[in-house]
């Protein structure tokens, strides 16, 4: 929620650009996620990476898994529950011992639901959903009816149309649903086996449908909270993150009781995502390495998690993105080619060439985001690649990786296998 609030104030008067671009990151990548794992026929997202090369899967699944996990997503539940759910309330003379003793008393709890998996949790999470959609429709309403303000002029990196949508691409990055969705995606697929589909048109069909369902109400939301941001900066200023836009935008509309009740449902929502993924982590790093049981593993998560989101918000959303901007571009043509497939063969030449492709330019954009300059290379880049003002030079790479995976699949015919 916290990003297309941010989005919406920094876009101002270019929000609907920018707001298409998050949608295509931020909803229509994790449909495309889960629709990829049912399509695939995979067991989970290593088997799935591992058509590029065996490394590729172990490598790529560890460092998606660490960053939906202890480095940015897990921290990011209990900065974000803080910045909501507490921070409003203690005045501005607020410091690193708050922060300290509410991540403390957070990630304890993680810790202490992670260990024994209980029903509890699932049943909180059922609950939290409906009452969180049912609080931000009422905001949203009032938001429509009575807005803040008029949009304002947009900020530097959303000044033009085509800008405004290029970052609102990239922004759809931060909210690492793409990456969640190929390795949660196997969870609904199960499911859907479970209600009688048995093949693997069917599964991918229902899959779907479902995964249609629940775009379309996420992007809906998406595009309310960001109106908000759009419409609340000369009521509330302009805020370093989105967690400030929304809790003093329910603080304009309903007062401190109103941001109190926001306080409360979203600092639970986090602790039941926060839960969700140290358990899912904890099992993965369990598996990879049996020699440290799960509570070792949840251990190491929960306290790795609380210490990294001393760091604050903001610093934690900044570190994130050279990570984001190198894995995003293989994540998108691991997707693309789950359904490409076919025209080569579903071989791994086709995989590899073209993810080999895709790394130079991702490793380079991860690099330059991280402050590693090139000057030599940025300005050939400029001026050879198309999109490549926009974040987006590794799609020419991906194409021409591709065509050349087309043209080896073609020329070399495939090793005949002895038993």
């Amino acid at each position: 929620m916290i990003f297309p609030a941010s989005l919406g104030q920094n876009a101002g008067l270019n929000f609907p650009e920018a707001i298409l671009g998050f949608l295509f990151t931020g909803v229509g990548l994790p449909l495309l996620g889960v629709m990829a794992i049912g399509y695939s026929g995979s067991r989970d997202l290593q088997e799935l990476a591992s058509r590029v090369h065996p490394i590729f899967g172990l490598l790529f699944t560890i460092l998606l898994y660490l960053t939906i996990g202890p480095f940015f997503a897990i921290p990011r539940t209990g900065t974000v529950s803080y910045e909501i759910g507490i921070k409003p309330f203690l005045g501005a003379a607020t410091g690193n011992l708050e922060l300290s003793i509410f991540l403390a008393v957070f990630f304890g709890l993680s810790w202490w639901f992670s260990i024994s998996p209980a029903k509890l949790v699932s049943r909180i999470g059922k609950v939290l959903t409906p009452l969180l959609l049912l609080f931000l429709g009422i905001l949203i309403v009032k938001s429509l009816i009575s807005p803040i303000g008029p949009m304002q002029a947009p900020t530097k990196l959303y000044a033009t149309s085509g800008l405004a949508f290029a970052q609102g691409f990239l922004d759809g990055y931060n909210t690492m649903d793409a990456l969640a969705s190929l390795v949660f995606g196997i969870i609904i697929v199960k499911s859907v086996k479970q209600y009688g589909a048995e093949f693997e048109r069917d599964i991918a069909a229902a899959t779907f449908k479902a995964g249609l369902i629940a775009a379309i109400c996420l992007g809906v939301v998406y595009v309310f909270i960001g109106n908000i941001g759009a419409t609340s900066v000369t009521g509330i200023g302009m805020q370093e993150t989105g967690a400030p836009v929304l809790s003093l935008s329910t603080q304009f509309y309903f007062g401190d009781p109103g941001a109190f009740i926001l306080a409360i449902i979203v600092v639970l929502a986090c602790l039941t995502t926060s839960i969700g993924l140290i358990t899912s982590c904890s099992t993965y790093f369990n598996e990879l390495v049996p020699a440290l049981s799960y509570r070792v593993w949840v251990c190491i998560f929960s306290v790795f998690s609380a210490v990294i989101g001393m760091f604050g918000l903001s610093t934690i959303i900044s570190a994130a993105i050279p990570v984001l901007m190198f894995l995003y571009p293989l994540t998108m043509v691991m997707m693309a080619l789950t359904f490409l497939a076919p025209l080569f063969d579903n071989r791994q030449a086709g995989y590899l060439i073209t993810q080999l492709f895709t790394l130079v330019p991702a490793l380079y954009d991860g690099l330059r985001t991280a402050g590693f300059e090139m000057p030599a290379l940025t300005n050939w880049m400029a001026t050879n690649l198309p999109l490549f003002d926009y974040g987006l030079g590794w799609v020419s790479f991906a194409v021409i990786g591709f065509i050349l995976a087309l043209c080896y699949v073609k020329f070399v015919k495939k090793t005949p296998t002895t038993v």
